[in-house]
C-alpha cells in the first residue's frame, strides 16, 4: 500500500488554510494511507475528526539530535511519499534524513538539492490567498486539486462542555455571544490597541446587549486584562486558561468572533462563526478569512503592507475607530 505523510505548516492558521490541500491528496490517493507530520501544540486541531486521522507528532526540530530522532520515527513507518506543505530547510531535511524516496515541496530556502522534486513558487494572479499556495503546489506536481472549503468539527460533547464553562462564568446564553481576540502571536504590530477593543465591547454590550468574553494564548493574560480593566462593565477572560480543544468548542457557540489577523481568526471561519477581522500590516488578499460570513477592516496607508513586527512609526495602519468596527459587527447581531 502506498504511504503519504504530509508535513503540515508549523502555525494554527496555516494549518487550516492548508486543509483543502490534504483534502485533496486523500481525493486523489484513495487507497493510500496517509499521515500527517504535525507540532504537538497543533494536534487537536483534528481531535474532532471523523476518522481520526493518522498523526505523527513532532517535537522541537531546531536542533540536530531532535531532528535526527524523528526522522528514525519516520523511518520506520517507510514512506513512499513525504510532502512538504512548509518552506524551511529543516523540514525538507528531516524527510531526507529519514530516507523518503519521493519528497514534494517548494524549491526555497535553499533545500532543491534534497528535494526529489521541487517547483518554483509561480504567484497566483487569479487569487493569491493563502490557501492557493498550498493548492498550487499541488497542481505543480499533476495532482488535481478539489474546490476548496475549510472545514473543522466539533463534537457535541466538547460544545456542552463549552456552555457549561460559560455559564460557571456568569454568562447569560439567551444573549448574543461576542468573542474578543486581542493578540496575535506574530507581535505587536498585528494588534488592534486594547483600548480600542475595550471601546468596542462597551459599544456591544449597550447597543446590542451583548455577552463579552476575551480569549487568548498563554502569555496573552495582561494584554486581555488591558481591554478588560478599560471596560465598565467587565467581560469574562479566559486569556490563558483554554487549550485548543476548549476553544474550539467555545468558539462554536460564538455569535461573533472579533479579532485581529490570527490562527484563531481561522478556527472561527472554519467552523463558519461570522467574523469581523481588524488587518494592519498585513494583506488580507492572502490570509483574511476565507469563507462568508467575515467582515476585513483595515485602514489604506502609505507604508502598508510592511510586515513588521512592531511598528517603528505610529501604527496609523491600525488607527481604526471602534464605531467603524461595531458598524460592521452590528450587521451581524441583527
Amino acid at each position: 500500500m502506498l504511504k503519504i505523510v504530509i508535513r503540515l505548516p508549523n502555525w494554527i492558521g496555516d494549518i487550516i488554510l492548508a486543509l483543502p490541500a490534504v483534502e485533496s491528496i486523500k481525493k486523489n490517493f484513495p487507497e493510500a494511507e496517509i499521515w500527517l507530520a504535525a507540532r504537538n501544540e497543533t494536534q487537536d486541531l483534528f481531535i474532532f475528526d471523523e476518522p481520526a486521522p493518522n498523526i505523527i507528532p513532532l517535537g522541537p526540530l531546531g536542533k540536530f539530535k531532535n531532528l535526527r530522532k524523528i526522522s528514525e520515527v519516520l523511518k520506520g513507518h517507510s514512506f513512499d511519499i513525504g510532502l512538504l506543505l512548509t518552506n524551511s530547510f529543516a523540514s525538507a531535511l528531516l524527510f531526507f534524513m529519514a530516507g523518503i524516496p519521493k519528497r514534494w515541496g517548494y524549491h526555497r530556502d535553499g533545500r532543491g538539492l534534497i528535494l526529489s522534486k521541487g517547483v518554483f513558487h509561480k504567484e497566483n494572479h487569479k487569487n493569491p490567498h493563502q490557501v492557493y499556495y498550498y493548492l498550487d503546489l499541488l497542481e505543480e506536481f499533476g495532482i488535481r486539486t478539489v474546490k476548496p472549503e475549510l472545514h473543522l468539527s466539533v463534537s457535541q460533547e466538547a460544545k456542552d462542555a463549552a456552555r457549561k464553562e460559560l455559564a460557571a462564568l456568569g454568562i447569560d446564553l439567551r444573549k448574543p455571544l461576542a468573542i474578543f481576540n486581542p493578540g496575535a502571536s506574530y507581535g505587536p504590530a498585528k494588534r488592534w490597541p486594547p483600548s480600542r477593543f475595550a471601546d468596542l465591547a462597551g459599544l456591544l454590550q449597550e447597543k446590542k446587549n451583548a455577552e463579552i468574553v476575551i480569549t487568548g494564548s498563554p502569555g496573552e493574560e495582561e494584554l486581555a486584562e488591558a481591554v478588560s480593566s478599560a471596560m465598565a462593565k467587565k467581560p469574562a477572560s479566559l486569556a490563558g486558561k483554554t487549550s485548543l480543544r476548549q476553544l474550539l468548542g467555545l468558539i462554536s457557540q460564538a455569535s461573533l468572533f472579533i479579532t485581529n489577523d490570527s490562527g484563531p481568526m481561522h478556527i472561527a471561519n472554519a467552523l463558519k462563526i461570522p467574523v469581523v477581522a481588524v488587518f494592519g500590516p498585513t494583506d488580507p488578499s492572502a490570509t483574511a478569512p476565507f469563507h462568508p460570513p467575515s467582515t476585513v477592516i483595515k485602514k489604506e496607508v502609505v507604508c502598508w503592507p510592511c510586515l513588521y513586527r512592531k511598528c517603528p512609526y505610529d501604527h496609523r495602519c491600525m488607527n481604526i475607530a471602534p464605531e467603524e468596527v461595531f458598524e460592521a459587527c452590528a450587521a451581524y447581531l441583527a
